[in-house]
Order: C-alpha cells, then sequence, then structure tokens
C-alpha cells in the first residue's frame, strides 16, 4: 500500500467524498468539450475531462453508477451525491475521462484543446490559443494516447 500512495500522481473525490480517485500517471490530454451530452451530463456550459490510460486509474470503492444513454459511450457516477466521474468511449479504446472538476489537481490540469467547438454555447467565450475542433477531436486523443503509450515502452525498456 505505501507504494501505491507514493506513486499516486493525481486524486480526487466526488462531492459527497464516497468516492475516491487515485491515478499513478499524468493524464495523457486534458480536453474541453462543448457538445450537448457533456454540458447535459455535467449540468455545466462546457465540460473539462482528463484522458488517463485506463490502467493508470483507480476508482474506490467502485467507479460507481453506470450509465449507458448513447451506443458506445458509458459514463459513471457517484452511486451516493451523482457526481459525474468518468466516461468511456469504445472508439477511444484504453482510455478513461475523468471530470477534470473532481480532480485535486485541478488548478494544474489545464484544457490543451476544445473539442465539438461548433456546438459551443454562442455566449460562452474563452479566449485562448488552443486547437478547436469543429466536431470530435478523436484524431488527436487517439494520438494522445499512443503518444504516451509509445514513451511508457520506451521508458520500461530503459529501466530494464
Amino acid at each position: 500500500m505505501a507504494d501505491e500512495a507514493a506513486s499516486t500522481v493525481i486524486t480526487g473525490r466526488c462531492y459527497c467524498g464516497a468516492t475516491k480517485i487515485s491515478a499513478t500517471q499524468v493524464p495523457q490530454t486534458i480536453a474541453y468539450c462543448h457538445c450537448t451530452d457533456c454540458r447535459r451530463v455535467t449540468g455545466a456550459p462546457v465540460a473539462a475531462f482528463a484522458a488517463f490510460d485506463e490502467t493508470a486509474v483507480t476508482f474506490s470503492p467502485d467507479e460507481g453508477r453506470k450509465v449507458v444513454a448513447n451506443p458506445g459511450v458509458m459514463r459513471t457516477f457517484c452511486a451516493i451525491c451523482g457526481s459525474p466521474l468518468a466516461g468511456r468511449y469504445e472508439y477511444l479504446p484504453g482510455q478513461v475521462y475523468v471530470a477534470v472538476g473532481v480532480l485535486d489537481q485541478a488548478n494544474e490540469l489545464a484544457p490543451q484543446l476544445h473539442a465539438h467547438d461548433s456546438q459551443r454555447l454562442q455566449w460562452l467565450h474563452i479566449d485562448d490559443d488552443l486547437e478547436r475542433f469543429p466536431n470530435t477531436s478523436r484524431s488527436r486523443l487517439t494520438d494522445a494516447a499512443a503518444s504516451l503509450g509509445k514513451r511508457s515502452r520506451k521508458a520500461s525498456r530503459n529501466r530494464a
């Protein structure tokens, strides 16, 4: 257990504290999402998610209530308070997207891109120079996962 705690990089919890989150790696990427689904899930005008290798993230006691409202998309929520915790997408295998707002290090996890910018609320103006995808940013998210995977495999070989 001491080794596990020492290797934790990112931590978080739901609103009521019943569900704890820990990750042993930094996110592969962090993205704003302006799509209608993400706005409805979070109740916010824009969502922000950190993409992690799913093997690096632990939810305790578990990932909570699972909801599938759209084929290929599973979202999880704290079973007690209902806080949105994570999303998993069949088209982005091996990744879990954790809501940035539930992470203790949220202030250090600045988004790197805007997904579904064409669905952005017209009155919402975020003044940044981030890349904006009119629709899905799937290619960029997949590339980020692949790039991190290559770096992790290389680091593992170098340690061996």
